[in-house]
């Protein structure tokens, strides 16, 4: 049932000369992801004051890896990765010129935003796949622990800072020079992909050149279905997007209006953002978690039942310890499971496989509007949440008792 790797050094993906400034890349780039998001959803309810709109960027954000991912993946297999990433931060770049240019010449219309925030969507599902095949590339199975936690940690750096960023450019240039701005983000990745020789598959003999139709994504599913590991390993992921998902940051106004203190709002966001980065970096020093399916399991358990107490506790200083022990388990189990699905992925189809949990980690998503947004306007936000947390666990341990049944140790 096991899938490990010999113990990784600390810090060890920092080493490398090629992931380290990619994953700095990565990171200022998931930053103009988010300032982004700040700048331009600000401007689209000031000017719109549309609930169709707001409900949209949910949606048109996440729904593109649930339909998209596993050809994304294939672009992945098939292609050389540097260019993979590049167009997905091309299509970053291109949103944000989109949203300046309508914003200079006020013509901003619904569609116009729609159109971009699917094209933006897009571009996210298409980095991902070829994102993890250039950190295998980069350092190897050895190392792959380290590269995939110090990456998402560069990515919750960035996600901790977007908002921050985002505000200041957005009241100190304005909107559409905020988002002009935003683009120089993006570059330092850009740019660095035409310095590295890594490919995402100079380990293994070159791109896969096989096409994927959809009779292809369907075998691919078939293939992942047929191995226990990386079905449990998608299925926990699966599962903590559709229970909880995107709901925690959207749901900290009414947490915040519970303290009765104006700063408790930032001081909740600040731990929410937190949690991932303190998370990697003590994953990171104390590397003794090995990616296993057990230790995948018992940090998504320990995930849910942080989630169940935060939402249950009225006490601040508590909430935010459990956000914090939460984004840690969080971390722990998108970076185990992760890694276990690219070591037990066969090398001519990594991007594929990749793809699919993809599809799980980031499409579903949308259901926890469903899970805790919906069922929270019948029974209030903080039951629907410790209701779907405790979804979360159970799902987990059935998914445990399952892949133990019926899966050899490795």
């Amino acid at each position: 049932m096991e899938t490990s790797t010999t113990a990784p050094r600390k810090f060890a993906a920092l080493r490398n000369r090629d992931a380290r400034p990619y994953m700095i890349g990565a990171g200022l780039a998931m930053m103009a992801d988010n300032i982004e998001h700040v700048i331009t959803y600000w401007v689209l309810w000031e000017t719109f004051h549309s609930p169709f709109l707001a409900g949209f960027q949910v949606i048109s954000h996440w729904l593109p890896f649930l339909f998209l991912s596993v050809h994304f993946g294939a672009l992945a297999d098939r292609y050389d990765c540097r260019r993979v990433v590049q167009a997905a931060q091309g299509l970053f770049m291109l949103a944000s010129v989109g949203w300046a240019v309508l914003f200079l010449t006020d013509t901003l219309q619904i569609w116009h935003a729609c159109v971009l925030l699917v094209l933006h969507g897009c571009a996210g599902a298409l980095w991902g796949p070829g994102e993890q095949l250039m950190l295998h590339d980069f350092v190897g199975n050895e190392d792959l622990p380290s590269a995939v936690r110090l990456n998402a940690t560069f990515r919750s750096i960035g996600v901790l800072f977007g908002p921050v960023i985002g505000s200041a450019l957005l009241l100190g240039l304005g909107p559409t020079a905020g988002i002009a701005v935003n683009v120089l983000f993006y570059l330092p990745l850009t740019l660095f992909l035409f310095r590295t020789r890594f490919t995402g598959h100079t380990r293994h003999g070159g791109p896969n050149p096989t096409r994927l139709g959809v009779l292809g994504a369907l075998r691919v599913l078939r293939d992942v279905a047929g191995d226990r590991v990386l079905m449990t390993m998608i299925v926990l992921a699966g599962l903590g997007s559709f229970f909880v998902g995107a709901s925690m940051q959207s749901a900290m106004p009414e947490f915040a209006g519970d303290y009765g203190s104006g700063a408790a709002y930032g001081v909740l966001l600040l731990a929410n953002g937190a949690g991932g980065v303190v998370g990697g970096l003590l994953l990171e020093v104390f590397d003794r978690i090995r990616p296993t399916v057990r230790a995948a399991i018992v940090s998504t358990v320990l995930y849910g039942l942080s989630t169940v107490a935060f939402a249950l506790t009225r006490n601040i200083w508590l909430a935010v310890l459990l956000l914090l022990v939460g984004g840690t388990a969080a971390m722990a189990s998108m970076t185990i499971s992760q890694t276990v699905v690219q070591l037990r992925a066969e090398p001519s189809q990594r991007g594929r496989v990749l793809g699919v949990y993809g599809m799980s980690a980031g499409g579903l998503r949308f259901g926890s509007g469903f899970t805790v947004g919906l069922l929270g306007a019948a029974v209030g936000l903080r039951q629907s949440l410790a209701l779907s947390a405790v979804a979360l666990c159970v799902g987990t341990v059935a998914a445990g008792l399952w892949a133990r049944g019926r899966t050899r140790e490795h």
